[in-house]
């Protein structure tokens, strides 16, 4: 069955974005805001090989946890917080309904 949830983006600009992500297409949120126009890069195409799709998580969802992969991709990105993830390594599930994140600054 299928479910969709909602994902709050706020863009570089400050505006956030109301964004309807599916969950049956084994979608992550890079792919959610690429499909939605938002400027998210990707350049690796989701391989957690550039930060081109770094985020900030604004809520308390659960997420899970960083590879290695992505831990070595944040390590040397640009503007890194605490709260930062690639956007790649973030699948769509029912749990992450209400999903607040704001893009990271262009590198």
């Amino acid at each position: 069955m299928s479910a969709d949830i909602r994902i709050y983006v706020t863009d570089r600009e400050g505006k956030t974005h109301e964004l309807i992500a599916p969950t049956d297409m084994q979608m992550n949120l890079m792919e959610v805001c690429k499909a939605n126009e938002l400027p998210v890069e990707g350049t690796c195409g989701g391989m957690a090989l550039c930060a081109s799709c770094q985020c900030y998580i604004e809520s308390s969802h659960p997420l899970y946890e960083r590879s290695d992969d992505e831990e070595a991709m944040l390590a040397e990105a640009f503007h890194a917080k605490d709260t930062s993830r690639l956007g790649c390594q973030i699948l769509m599930t029912t749990e992450l309904d209400g999903l607040e994140i704001v893009l990271a600054p262009e590198e």
